[in-house]
């Protein structure tokens, strides 16, 4: 599912910077990282909870491959079969900060603002669940989202999937937005830690990969890209408002204000990349 997110620019200048989210963005896997508050809402047992944390300390030490992640997909769908939606959101939107606050990278923050200020749009392109990202994106000051919409009847998920933002699909929502908002995608960037994102890193002129596994960092050698350590997840509760339609700008603000040293390390990583 792609998402305009409040206050979206129109496009007009014709270049993007699409970011994955888990171990790009933030430092664990923004579905998991929820299991908590959903096992205090009710919506999942204590040993689904157990489950998840198990998951999330396998994919925070060593990354999940895609036979990993099919599984925790196929796990996740049918753990929220029958969930109310409305409920899921609620969650989300009353822990959202509480959650994610302290798990996004300084450098993250830092290379978001530098985007924005350069009047590039920001994308989040997430296999999460679009109720997760949907939310994480406004809090960063993204433009859109693209993630994984989940079929629903009634106000409660189905299990089934409408669209899988995952592989070859991050490229699919890549081009839709692309073909939709005008962007040049020879000019764009993309960020990512997986390799499985290679096909989304593929079809843009500036891909970057983001602590990359071991696949991705083979493949960024081959292919002179850069590879890029981000290392220093740092609450910015104080720094960002409720997602509201705040304007872009507010938040770039906010976010450059906290990520100094991630900032510095940007500037002289890009100018070594232009020289």
């Amino acid at each position: 599912m792609i998402e305009r997110l409040p206050g979206a620019r129109p496009s007009a200048d014709r270049v993007a910077a699409f970011f994955d989210l888990d171990k790009t963005v933030i430092a664990k896997s923004s579905a998991l990282a929820f299991s908590r508050p959903f096992f205090a809402g009710g919506l999942i047992s204590r040993r689904a909870a157990l489950k998840s944390a198990y998951a999330q300390f396998v994919f925070a030490v060593s990354g999940a491959d895609a036979d990993q992640t099919d599984r925790m997909r196929a796990q996740l769908t049918a753990l929220c079969t029958g969930w109310d939606v409305e409920q899921v959101r609620s969650i989300v939107d009353e822990t959202l900060h509480d959650i994610v606050d302290p798990l996004i990278y300084a450098e993250a923050g830092a290379l978001i603002a530098e985007h924005i200020e350069r009047g590039h749009d920001v994308v989040i392109v997430s296999a999460s669940g679009q109720e997760v990202v949907g939310p994480i994106a406004t809090m960063i000051g993204a433009t859109h989202c693209a993630a994984t919409s989940m079929v629903a009847v009634d106000g409660r998920y189905t299990g089934e999937i409408g669209f899988y933002c995952y592989g070859e699909n991050k490229a699919v929502a890549v081009r839709r937005l692309a073909e939709e908002h005008g962007y040049d995608l020879s000019r764009s960037f993309a960020y990512s830690d997986s390799s499985t994102d290679l096909p989304m890193l593929e079809v843009v002129g500036h891909p970057n990969t983001v602590n990359p596994d071991r696949a991705l960092r083979r493949a960024a050698g081959e292919r002179g890209w850069p590879v890029l350590v981000f290392t220093k997840p740092v609450s910015l509760r104080s720094r960002f408002p409720t997602p509201s339609a705040t304007t872009v700008a507010v938040t770039a603000i906010g976010l450059g204000a906290i990520a100094t040293a991630g900032a510095t390390w940007y500037g002289l990583h890009r100018r070594r990349r232009r020289s």
